[in-house]
């Protein structure tokens, strides 16, 4: 797969909620993500401050995207497996920016970190982790699941019915 570039993953994302919300990719390479969200009034939450899921969508479209930069030979994609988010501070003006880093590059997982901060304090915002399995063939993604999650019963909707084959 030839790496995608700034203007293709910005285009991915037209149309899409990356787009609908306003996420601007500023740089794209295998080792580090970086993008910018300004702070819109459709960002924010009834109470009047950032919305939660703004940030968290922020911090895993770039994680994705960076996913996708890294996807080994032969993959077919990825699928979020479990996510979380740490939230420190909101802001109700200016822009977010976010930088996405991975932690591990595996052939059948992946472990993406992304730090938001507000663009003009360079207070940090919020702290993100996700964790993707990468998609070989549709029945290996309930092989991906850790077991952890399948006892909780945490399983995403697209493979409930091959993790109960298991």
């Amino acid at each position: 797969m030839q790496p995608l570039t700034v203007e293709q993953l910005n285009q991915r994302g037209a149309g899409k909620l990356p787009g609908h919300l306003g996420i601007v990719v500023t740089l794209a390479t295998p080792d580090r993500m970086q993008a910018e969200l300004p702070v819109q009034p459709h960002l924010l939450a009834p109470n009047g401050f950032l919305h939660a899921g703004s940030v968290v969508t922020l911090a895993d479209t770039l994680c994705g995207y960076g996913c996708l930069l890294n996807l080994p030979e032969g993959a077919s994609g990825f699928t979020t497996i479990e996510l979380m988010s740490n939230h420190l501070g909101t802001t109700l003006e200016g822009a977010l920016a976010v930088v996405a880093t991975p932690a591990h590059i595996g052939r059948t997982t992946q472990v993406w970190d992304a730090v938001v901060t507000h663009v003009q304090s360079g207070r940090t915002l919020a702290l993100f982790s996700s964790w993707r399995g990468v998609e070989r063939a549709a029945e290996s993604l309930a092989e991906l699941l850790p077991d952890r999650l399948l006892d909780r019963g945490i399983v995403p909707p697209d493979v409930e019915m091959l993790v109960q084959k298991r």
